[in-house]
């Protein structure tokens, strides 16, 4: 007899259609809605929330349990905890200080609500400014940016803090290196197409 293979999967995440929309708030804001119905089957989602001092048209969060098992899942060891936190704000313009103070956001939240464990092997914080335009410094700002946090030397995992901007009037977006939740907003884009991304690295996750 041998071990199964890696189990992967969002923990209470909507079974069926019916389930996601009954659980699924509504924004007046038409394409935050319809963003949100990208992400309803694999994020909880909330509108109207505060963290940190800070409000946000709308929050997700996104959890995913990884073990091993044996014969059966009440057998099983080598549990993991994935989780990703969604803020996204709509803003009339953005610039490098508001990003700054966004990452610094994220590691007040990471020292808030992390609690460091063997279990715990990743948690992403991630914001994403809806804008009239993305201007140049900003997006070199966010291209390829990456702040990655190791808790006790990697013993009880890491934290990362991730940064988008995006224009859906002209169509534009611009995502760090681990913001992979991006092409979500992108409403102009078929999130189908190609093995990166949202939908990538969720099949990656549920095998």
């Amino acid at each position: 007899m041998s071990e199964s293979d890696d189990t992967h999967r969002p923990a209470d995440a909507p079974e069926t259609v019916a389930e996601a929309e009954a659980e699924l708030p509504s924004w007046d804001d038409e394409y935050l809605q319809r963003v949100a119905d990208r992400l309803k089957f694999n994020y909880d989602l909330q509108r109207d929330y505060a963290a940190g001092g800070e409000r946000f048209e709308m929050y997700g969060r996104l959890y995913v349990e990884s073990q091993k098992q044996f014969l059966h899942q009440s057998i099983n060891w080598a549990n993991y905890e994935t989780v990703e936190h969604l803020f996204v704000r709509r803003a009339d313009g953005v610039s490098e200080a508001d990003l700054d103070a966004l990452v610094e956001l994220g590691h007040d939240l990471a020292e808030e609500w992390i609690e460091p464990s063997e279990e715990h092997q990743g948690t992403d914080f991630t914001f994403v400014l809806v804008v009239p335009d993305v201007p140049e410094n900003v997006r070199s700002y966010v291209d390829g940016f990456r702040d990655r946090t190791l808790l006790k030397y990697g013993y009880y995992g890491a934290y990362e803090v991730n940064l988008a901007v995006v224009a859906p009037d002209r169509e534009d977006a611009v995502g760090s290196t681990e913001a992979d939740v991006t092409a979500a907003f992108e409403l102009w884009r078929d999130l189908e197409a190609g093995p990166s991304g949202l939908l990538g690295r969720l099949r990656a996750w549920l095998g």
